[in-house]
């Protein structure tokens, strides 16, 4: 394993007391902690968040958008971690997936999107911020199961250095093909950021869940 499973942090409630749980998913060169910082803006009290951390602050070396096998064996590591952070929370905590949420940014966006998008479930909730999924255009897209409702937030920027339009589109349609409620945002020239609009979404569905 490239990316350590074990290598994270944790805020807000204990997760032996937490009624939800948030998996924040840091961007390139970013970290666990920078993740961590934005609970403070999260209306959850009830809420236990947990960071993955990347080795070296980067989950795959190359664009999303570039050849799935360009990224290996990254990618795969990048993916098994949160699969191991989803099957700790479930064992060790009793945690299910509808009390899981999800919240990346740029390359921790589109790592947690095309892991959700390849193990669906009706989780509390998933917040994609300046992030679309992974690979190259016209890769098949036919992953099987469904969200069962679960509200889904896209935002990015247009344009955005990083992340084309045109692929967060496609991945609200592929989200909503599968069964989530999608909201998505794009906001004029607002920078490879998470802006405060992007935060009141995410609280929305906080409080309504």
């Amino acid at each position: 394993m490239i990316h350590n499973p074990n290598n994270y942090l944790t805020a807000g409630v204990p997760l032996e007391e937490a009624k939800r749980v948030m998996i924040m998913v840091h961007g390139r060169g970013g970290s666990a902690r920078d993740m961590l910082s934005l609970a403070t803006y999260l209306n959850a009290d009830d809420m236990a968040f947990v960071a993955p951390q990347a080795t070296d602050g980067t989950w795959y070396p190359y664009s999303f958008l570039q050849p799935t096998e360009r990224n290996e064996p990254y990618l795969s590591s990048a993916l098994t971690t949160l699969e191991m952070v989803r099957a700790r929370l479930q064992a060790d905590f009793n945690v299910k997936p509808t009390q899981i949420y999800w919240l990346g940014f740029s390359q921790g966006a589109c790592l947690t999107l095309e892991f959700l998008a390849r193990n669906p479930a009706a989780y509390g909730g998933i917040f994609g911020l300046s992030g679309g999924v992974i690979g190259p255009d016209n890769t098949p897209r036919d992953y099987p199961g469904t969200f069962a409702g679960t509200p889904v937030v896209l935002g990015c920027s247009d344009p955005d250095s990083h992340i084309p339009k045109a692929r967060v589109l496609e991945t609200d349609a592929i989200f909503s093909s599968m069964g989530a409620t999608v909201q998505t945002r794009i906001y004029p020239n607002g920078g490879h950021t998470i802006n405060e609009d992007e935060l009141s979404l995410v609280n929305t569905v906080l409080m309504a869940s």
